[in-house]
């Protein structure tokens, strides 16, 4: 299941089942979970943790020292989950000090080639990243989040849950869950019914999501008259409550 090209250095760990391809260069620390395959000339450091079952193509570089001029030689880490597709040429770098110190990649994400995830970037579970998306530092990505190809994100940023980003736009404020935006620099265009619909979300929740996006984008209400009316809708729909708590917390402001 290991090429005899391969390098793999004194402190990884392969569980049963991994297959690493020709050329391919391992360095831990590095533990890599059973049942994941890591193609010919791909590029693993540690400090690393990568789950099972996942796929790393060809010519990726993951776990390398974050691109942060701070940076001077700590520990720190990267940890991937389960399932996730890691196509070719993708960069994932790992945490800094200044963070949490570990940049994170939940489960079952779908990653294209050219993608860039940077230091202390958080992305959660099921999302999209096509080709040449890039996280700068510090971006968390929640779960279901569709990044179209090109797609640049300011470091600092969140996107939230089911949102979804059109191709080539540049986002440099909080992206609220289950809106689409676009453009550069990034503006919402409504919100992401169709995605909703086909993750099973109901008519009910639809429409009180698109009452809720009406008061934050259509009404001309002020940031603060906008969440005050929204918090009122919080108590009676569980999306609506996600979408403030996601207000609530914003790092950036919000893409408006």
């Amino acid at each position: 299941m290991i090429h005899p090209t391969a390098i793999i250095g004194d402190e990884v760990i392969l569980a049963e089942g991994v297959e690493v391809g020709p050329y391919a260069v391992l360095e831990g620390p590095l533990e890599v979970g059973e049942g994941t395959r890591i193609e010919a000339h791909a590029v693993i450091r540690g400090p690393t943790r990568i789950g099972r079952d996942n796929h790393i193509y060809q010519f990726a570089s993951i776990g390398d020292a974050p691109q942060d001029k701070k940076y001077a030689g700590e520990p720190t880490e990267l940890v991937i989950g389960d399932g996730n597709t890691i196509r070719e040429y993708v960069t994932i770098n790992r945490g800094t000090v200044q963070d949490a110190g570990v940049t994170r990649i939940g489960n079952d994400n779908w990653i294209m080639a050219y993608v860039h995830i940077a230091h202390d970037c958080q992305v959660g579970d099921h999302t999209i990243f096509a080709n040449n998306a890039s996280l700068a530092g510090h971006v968390h990505v929640d779960d279901h989040a569709i990044l179209g190809g090109f797609t640049l994100v300011h470091q600092f940023c969140s996107i939230g849950a089911h949102a979804f980003t059109a191709f080539g736009s540049a986002i440099a404020k909080d992206v609220p869950p289950f809106v689409m935006v676009g453009g550069h620099p990034a503006r919402p265009h409504g919100l992401n019914t169709e995605g909703l619909r086909r993750r099973g979300f109901s008519e009910e929740s639809i429409r009180r999501l698109k009452q809720a996006y009406r008061i934050l984008y259509r009404q001309g209400l002020s940031y603060e008259e906008a969440l005050a009316r929204l918090k009122e809708m919080a108590g009676e729909s569980d999306e609506v409550r996600r979408f403030v708590d996601f207000l609530e917390s914003r790092r950036r402001g919000i893409v408006r």
